[in-house]
């Protein structure tokens, strides 16, 4: 079964005379996928979360990055075992009417990522040339096209791309944060849940978990791992090299995201600001770190839009085609990709200037919102040996999947509750039963056809 960016699957040879050599030619999608937890969202959830309740929600970042550890770990089983991506087994393994269900639900996802990165880009460049949101919406979305150009050159040059924007975001932010002097005492404590958040503060951790174990991501590892060549004989080591690629590539964005965290406890949640949008962040900078201080924020924030911008087109083409098997030109599809997320990008920087952080903390609560509806049917298909083999995934995985999926249910049922009432949340938790329990019974019965 082709991948749905069928431009680069198998396009990455491996082949090298030592295991650590090949090692290396492993090294790249993980990072890829990494940046998708550093983005402009990742930032709005971490300021805010940092300026109002400082150091406290730090555990709730690493909560989240060890979920999304083992939920891209599965998806490199799925790419690497079982050729097809999340959005290509969704189509086979489900029925059409819950596929097609799966399908809407991740393009809500996706819209929801590429506002947040979108803004994001925008927003930097106002800061650092004091271009027009309006204009910097637009400019990102073309010069992305622009970017993803490089894959005509190789898929490893776009990951050579992909690792220096990565690299630039965390060089600029840990200047920033060693400059603002954190208490790390209180840091490493804060790695430790202390008490259960509630109000605004639970409200910040479902968007940070949102933000941080984001549907697209699932889509997208799934289909990129498959671009390196892999000998039938060597699938058990290629799995295990793409999962260190990814548990180093999670792990740096896990400092990332604690460092954006930590820098707003430090300066902001210090001086008993509240940080409100981006533009106040590095607003408040310049007085209490300095200019440069602002501009290596700036920067940071830059790449960050940039790079995950990147992935995040890539990923609608895989929505796109593996849910659909749309035979689209690449081009065309990330025309298609980037136009869809431009539009909600456009309405929102007009209707609020881009100045309330509140828009792009929303769009990771939705993200957190359809989160059990890419969790659980992966978990699922990647138990599953009819679809995986050999290489289908371990029991524990398969618990901890779906304890994963339960903790993040039973969180956007919590906060739901909180804002909306009971009756409502109630109807919407027998919804989401409903969906799990009739996902299980079509998924097995057309395993028992693939088995038989």
């Amino acid at each position: 079964m082709k991948n749905g960016a069928d431009e680069i699957i198998h396009s990455v040879s491996t082949d090298a005379p030592s295991r650590r050599a090949r090692f290396l030619r492993f090294l790249g999608p993980g990072f890829l996928v990494s940046v998708g937890y550093m983005d402009p969202g990742n930032w709005a959830t971490d300021l805010e979360g940092g300026s109002r309740f400082g150091y406290t929600l730090l555990w709730v970042i690493l909560a989240s990055n060890l979920m999304a550890i083992l939920l891209q770990t599965l998806c490199v089983r799925m790419g690497l075992g079982g050729g097809m991506d999340l959005a290509q087994a969704c189509r086979a393994v489900f029925k059409k009417p819950l596929a097609v269900l799966l399908w809407i639900l991740a393009e809500i996802a996706m819209i929801a990522t590429d506002v947040a990165e979108v803004i994001g880009s925008a927003v930097a460049l106002n800061l650092l040339f004091g271009l027009n949101k309006v204009a910097g919406v637009v400019i990102t979305g073309l010069d992305v096209l622009l970017l993803l150009g490089l894959m005509k050159f190789g898929f490893r040059k776009l990951e050579a791309l992909v690792i220096v924007l990565v690299g630039t975001i965390t060089v600029c932010l840990f200047i920033n944060v060693f400059k603002s002097s954190p208490e790390w005492g209180s840091v490493a404590s804060s790695l430790i849940p202390r008490e259960k958040p509630n109000g605004d503060a639970l409200r910040i951790a479902i968007g940070i978990i949102g933000a941080t174990v984001m549907p697209h991501n699932l889509y997208l590892h799934s289909s990129i791992v498959q671009s390196r060549q892999v000998p039938e004989g060597r699938k058990h080591e290629a799995i295990k090299a793409a999962t260190w690629d990814t548990i180093i590539a999670l792990g740096a964005a896990f400092f990332v995201n604690a460092a954006i965290l930590v820098l707003a406890a430090a300066v902001f949640h210090k001086s008993g600001e509240t940080v409100a949008s981006l533009e106040k962040a590095h607003e408040l900078l310049i007085p209490t770190l300095g200019p440069a201080a602002a501009v290596l924020f700036a920067v940071a924030l830059l790449a960050s839009g940039q790079s995950s911008t990147i992935t995040g087109t890539l990923a609608g083409q895989v929505v796109m085609e593996g849910f659909m098997s749309w035979k689209i030109k690449p081009a065309y599809r990330r025309m298609i990709t980037r136009g869809i997320a431009l539009i909600p990008a456009i309405l929102i920087v007009t209707l609020t200037e881009g100045k309330n952080i509140d828009g792009l903390v929303l769009s990771q609560v939705i993200l957190s919102l359809q989160l059990p509806f890419a969790v659980f049917p992966l978990v699922m298909i990647a138990a599953s040996k009819a679809s995986l083999g050999e290489y289908v995934a371990p029991r524990w995985m398969t618990v901890l999947g779906i304890l994963i999926g339960s903790v993040i249910t039973l969180l956007n049922v919590n906060f739901m509750a909180d804002k909306f009432g009971w009756p409502i949340i109630l109807g919407g938790a027998i919804a989401v039963l409903g969906f799990v329990y009739w996902a299980q019974f079509v998924y097995r019965a057309k395993d028992d056809v693939v088995a038989s």
